[in-house]
């Protein structure tokens, strides 16, 4: 059943983490803060600032610490972490992170490969971070990964995406999302999983990551916004992609959405000129061009 088109749409942006966290080039902490300075006056809400990890695996993210400490954490901005385990959420708790991600791949290969775990030990341990994190005080997302389809495995049954959330709804998260981790998901597809998930979640928010592997993103955003969804997480410029999916490089690039949503009215807060002259700012200090459309254009629909 098609619903309604949201009126507005949040963005969840995460060019500081899943965006940069496979790019060569070093970002340096005072590019990163310059980074989210820039976002949050181009009226962006929702910021993931970092991961905290193994610094050895993501060099990107090797300044979490840091960059927590020195930000200048602005009213009426969510600012965002991801965490993959208990010595994470120590980190996150310790530089008193608000709002914090955790996620559980639905494919048994991607498990291993991204936590060396099963998707059962994954899951138990999500739910321990879910309790501890919410004892802190912390708004919790709980995700999905691969829940469209994983580049190992290929198609991944619905029903293990539906245990899973079944899983984090009982465990309280304040808000589910659905990782199309592979970039393997259609519209079609993501209209069914979608309305099934909904069956499930309820009143708790339920938000989505895509990414753009094959090109349908956008197309994807329309069919999840036909199923109600208001909450997206996109990458300035493109950027992004999972270290352990061969091709999954590109999210859903975050002036191209905010393009498509304001060409339908759809409002998000956010000044589409500034965004993209702060991707193109972006853009010439990593020294590349980024997949973003917009970016590219000399008189965007802005």
């Amino acid at each position: 059943m098609k619903l309604s088109l949201p009126k507005k749409v949040e963005i969840h942006e995460v060019v500081l983490r899943d965006g940069i966290q496979n790019e060569k080039k070093i970002v340096p902490t005072e590019e990163k803060l310059r980074l989210i300075g820039d976002l949050v006056a181009c009226g962006v809400r929702r910021i993931e600032v970092s991961s905290f990890v193994n610094p050895k695996l993501v060099p990107q993210m090797a300044d979490a610490e840091e960059l927590w400490e020195r930000i200048e954490r602005k009213r009426g901005v969510l600012y965002s972490a991801l965490i993959l385990s208990e010595g994470g959420l120590e980190r996150a708790i310790r530089f008193r992170v608000p709002h914090v991600g955790v996620f559980v791949s639905a494919s048994e290969t991607h498990s291993r490969k991204n936590s060396n775990k099963s998707v059962s030990e994954a899951l138990k341990e999500a739910v321990r971070l879910v309790g501890r994190a919410q004892d802190a005080g912390m708004k919790v997302r709980a995700g999905v990964m691969n829940a469209f389809g994983c580049a190992y495995e290929g198609a991944v049954p619905v029903s293990r995406v539906l245990k899973l959330v079944k899983v984090f709804k009982k465990s309280g998260a304040d808000e589910i999302c659905l990782a199309d981790s592979s970039g393997l998901a259609n519209p079609l597809q993501m209209e069914g999983v979608i309305h099934r998930v909904r069956a499930l979640t309820g009143e708790t928010a339920l938000s989505l990551h895509l990414h753009n592997t094959r090109g349908l993103g956008l197309a994807n955003v329309y069919a999840a916004l036909e199923q109600g969804v208001s909450i997206f997480d996109t990458s300035l410029g493109g950027l992004g992609g999972c270290p352990f999916i061969p091709g999954a490089r590109g999210n859903i690039a975050t002036e191209d959405t905010i393009g498509m949503l304001h060409g339908m009215g759809i409002r998000t807060g956010i000044d589409l000129c500034r965004l993209i002259e702060t991707s193109r700012r972006f853009e010439v200090f990593m020294g590349r061009a980024f997949p973003a459309l917009l970016s590219h254009i000399q008189s965007p629909p802005c």
